[in-house]
């Protein structure tokens, strides 16, 4: 009997219907090995020796896989393909002492097919992947073992700082500072109204005595009044006309960036919960992994979507496949594939609705779409001359009409369609109307789950694994909650950690240094660069500037304490506002002679709505302890009502 080891035990289910008698396939579930809780479990003296324990939940399983292996034939390591996965089956070869020549397998999708070709061509475990996950492990323990302490000490208890989350963070900070610093400035444009073979259309004004008009030029409602005056006086004709053929072209298959951002914008998902989902479908077998940053697809896949499209849509919609696309991995051992169906002809209809389903349907209409042919349309142009009375203008008229729908047959896509009437040059139009339009420049928006996702990749910070662990953590610290958009809002405590952590770990929050931090990685698992000289590197300086600021940085209680004009009942003393655990408090200053404390009622936010339950109480805007909004009766407790959604816009979901 031949053992294989999966990590969960869905993935054994799905693996044992390809696998015949000859096989007994098994879970670890999970990690066999890890770091200790409640210490460093890092042998700095000796070059960063790392300390693995077997955790207690992990052990009585341990046992069992070691009695399986001990009577087995041979021993398969198939745990996933990527970093995680490789250390994960290196885990498992130390711990049941099997040693390093032992059989490993991989496979981007778990099929018949797969499976099987991955049987054929077993490998030893990549040393080179595993040091790599050692490392990214290691250095970020030393980073929050270290640094967190130092926030206890000179802020207060309970606070985190980390390697990736200390970046996302600032980010957050940063970019509520833009906002609050953003001053809006007024700008005006101003639109004709034309008729030209009886049909109306309106063009934008873009050219005032042969002098470009920018978007941001006129500044004053006076100024747009005085064009839009002497333009309805004027005469207008076509100075310019122009047809042109645009195409629009599908969008690479997912990777896991793409899908958590999809997720987020298309679905409401958070990323963890999006992952969670996705690791489903997988270890069902109905996509292909799910952690990766390559949109490499293989050509039976393509083939496979050709022949769908073909059969299916016709085909003029299977032209161009197969389709390839070209991505940002920088590793090739690890560009496997994109995310996309296992079976392209299961359509998202053959699978069960749900939350799988919702998005399987968009990983399974991402894929098909991107082998599809490009999306046609004829752009029009119509520039309008006008002369008016004290000077001459341009007015720019835009339309487009879709010619073919190519992939927006299969993927869903807002298009607007705009028809304008045929119109030759120096056709004579007639002016109907002229207005003028008031607009103020609008500040950055906050980041949502989606966006910050997008920037952390830009900048090469994170990898598809770390990206919903990151957002997860900087929300159950407390230190940013989500606004009733999902936008991200960083709380007070979360500021004042930020601030810390740029006056005095400026490399910390760092985002060039901690993107060239991920490339380091990178050349670890290409075998480039040993991972304890690495860690060695980084570690000095750290460690160095640490020991300094624990004798510089002094704590300041009045960066966290906020005076009121309540009285102590006990004392008399004026109370301060202190930030706990567990939010905001009022507390004596005379502490710890006066051990005083009193709640902080908050005002909380209405939505002008009654409720709709007892028709006594107004909606309000409440938060749970994780910081996600729902709407509530604010006569809670007597009136219990809850919804998720905010009620004014239409359907209420009860908690």
């Amino acid at each position: 009997m031949k053992l294989v080891i999966v990590e969960s035990p869905t993935k054994a289910k799905t693996l044992s219907g390809f696998l015949g008698k000859g096989y007994d396939i098994e879970s670890s579930y999970g990690h066999v090995r890890d770091l200790p809780k409640g210490q460093l479990g890092v042998d700095i003296e000796k070059r960063f020796e790392p300390k693995y324990v077997i955790p207690r939940k992990a052990q009585k399983n341990l046992n069992s896989l070691k009695k399986i292996a001990g009577k087995a034939e041979e021993v398969i390591l198939a745990t996933d393909e990527d970093r995680e996965g490789e250390a994960i089956a290196w885990h498992l070869a130390e711990a049941l002492g099997l040693g390093q020549n032992t059989k490993r397998i991989v496979f981007h999708e778990i099929t018949r097919s797969a499976i099987e070709k991955a049987l054929e061509k077993p490998r030893s475990i990549n040393q080179n992947l595993v040091d790599a996950q050692q490392a990214r492990r290691v250095i970020d323990r030393l980073v929050g073992y270290k640094l967190s302490p130092f926030l206890w000490k000179k802020v207060r208890g309970g606070l985190s700082a980390g390697r990736v989350q200390s970046v996302a963070l600032k980010l957050i900070v940063d970019r509520e500072n833009e906002i609050r610093e953003f001053k809006p400035q007024e700008y005006w444009s101003v639109i004709g109204t034309f008729e030209g073979k009886e049909e109306k259309f309106e063009g934008e004004l873009i050219k005032q005595d042969g002098r470009k008009v920018d978007k941001f030029d006129i500044k004053t409602a006076r100024d747009a009044q005085l064009f839009a005056n002497d333009i309805k006086k004027g005469k207008a004709s076509i100075f310019l006309a122009t047809k042109k053929e645009l195409t629009r072209r599908p969008l690479p298959p997912y990777i896991t960036s793409t899908l958590q951002q999809d997720g987020s914008r298309k679905l409401g998902f958070s990323s963890k919960k999006t992952m969670v989902i996705a690791q489903r479908l997988y270890e069902s077998g109905h996509i292909t992994y799910m952690r990766t940053d390559s949109v490499n697809l293989s050509k039976e896949s393509t083939l496979a979507a050709k022949q769908w499209l073909t059969e299916t849509l016709g085909a003029k919609y299977a032209a161009v496949a197969p389709r390839f696309y070209k991505g940002k991995s920088k590793l090739a051992q690890e560009a496997h594939e994109a995310i996309r169906p296992t079976n392209p002809s299961l359509t998202p209809e053959a699978l069960k609705a749900g939350d799988e389903g919702r998005l399987y349907n968009l990983i399974w209409r991402r894929f098909m779409a991107s082998q599809m042919p490009d999306a046609k349309f004829e752009a029009v142009t119509l520039d309008v001359k006008v002369d008016g009375v004290k000077d001459k203008y341009i007015l720019r008229a835009t339309g487009s009409t879709m010619l073919f729908d190519g992939f927006l047959n299969i993927w869903i896509s807002k298009i607007e369609e705009k028809n304008l009437p045929s119109l030759e040059k120096g056709s004579e139009v007639k002016v109907l109307d002229c207005l003028t339009n008031q607009h103020f420049t609008e500040p950055p928006a906050r980041y949502n789950e989606a966006s910050l996702i997008k920037t952390l990749e830009e900048y090469g910070i994170g990898r598809p694994s770390t990206y919903a662990p990151t957002i997860s953590v900087i929300q159950d610290r407390g230190y940013v909650v989500k606004d009733q958009n999902k936008r991200f809002i960083p709380e007070e405590i979360g500021e004042i950690v930020n601030t810390l952590l740029s006056k005095h770990f400026p490399e910390i929050v760092d985002v060039g240094f901690t993107a060239g931090i991920e490339e380091k990685f990178d050349e670890i698992a290409n075998g480039l660069e040993n991972w304890q000289e690495m860690i060695g590197s980084f570690y000095g300086p750290f460690a160095e500037n640490l020991d300094k600021k624990y004798a510089e940085v002094k704590k300041d209680k009045t960066m966290l304490e906020q005076p009121t004009d309540v009285e102590c009942d006990k004392c008399g003393r004026k109370m301060v506002i202190k930030h706990g655990r567990f939010g905001k408090f009022m507390a004596c200053p005379g502490f710890p002679e006066c051990k005083n404390t009193k709640n902080i009622k908050q005002e909380l936010e209405k939505i002008d709505m009654q409720c709709p339950e007892c028709h006594e109480g107004d909606i309000v805007v409440r938060r749970t302890k994780k910081g996600r909004t729902f709407y509530g009766c604010g006569r809670y407790p007597d009136c219990k009502y809850a919804s998720w959604k905010n009620p004014k816009e239409g359907e209420s979901l009860p908690k």
